[in-house]
């Protein structure tokens, strides 16, 4: 799993010449959910562009990756900031009850093990901590546009997508999780189209 995205880091060109998907709406997202002083973990941080969003409004970022390129690269560019390298299936090397939030946008879709990706999460959270996630949505409509129109392209056996969620499978998989307060919103597109669901939860 690691050299997979150590290969696709390394095709993508440095930061600073392309914003991260969908950068102004997944930053709304993040700071409506964060406040100053909040110990936040950004798991999956790419080059840290949101960590260095969570710096900016005074909250005190960690950020994980599972690809040493991405983490040599969000380093030089966000040398005041934390960024370590992290196991793709190994437990998250951070003590119990550490983070006051999560945030793991555009990544539990690539998650092979998410049942043990989410007790870790759960884990590093505090008592009352939120997990702020992204993801692709996947609703009816779209679905069957997908099946119509794109499968193959859209299930590509060699892409790195490996989860699909619906509003539904992602608050059952959370709550089947001990999260609660669940809140799931379908962003961006049209009604029945959106391209994206939002989803807080505390521990």
């Amino acid at each position: 799993m690691r050299q997979l995205y150590e290969d696709v880091w390394a095709r993508l060109p440095p930061g600073g010449e392309r914003e991260p998907f969908a950068f102004a709406r997944r930053r709304a997202f993040l700071l409506e959910s964060v406040a100053p002083g909040d110990d936040v973990l950004d798991l999956g941080c790419g080059e840290g562009d949101f960590c260095a969003v969570l710096a900016q409004a005074g909250a005190v970022p960690t950020g994980a990756e599972i690809a040493r390129t991405a983490v040599d690269r969000a380093r030089a560019r966000h040398p005041g900031l934390r960024f370590d390298l992290v196991e793709p299936h190994g437990p998250l090397a951070f003590e119990d009850n550490t983070f006051d939030a999560v945030w793991a946008s555009e990544v539990i879709e690539h998650v092979a093990d998410t049942a043990r990706w989410l007790s870790e999460v759960r884990r590093v959270l505090r008592p009352g901590g939120r997990l702020l996630v992204t993801t692709p949505f996947h609703g009816r409509v779209k679905n069957v546009a997908i099946a119509l129109a794109r499968f193959e392209r859209h299930f590509d056996p060699t892409g790195q997508h490996l989860r699909f969620y619906t509003r539904r499978s992602l608050r059952d998989l959370l709550e089947a999780f001990g999260f609660g307060e669940v809140a799931i919103e379908a962003a961006s597109g049209p009604p029945l189209l959106r391209e994206s669901l939002h989803a807080r939860a505390r521990r």
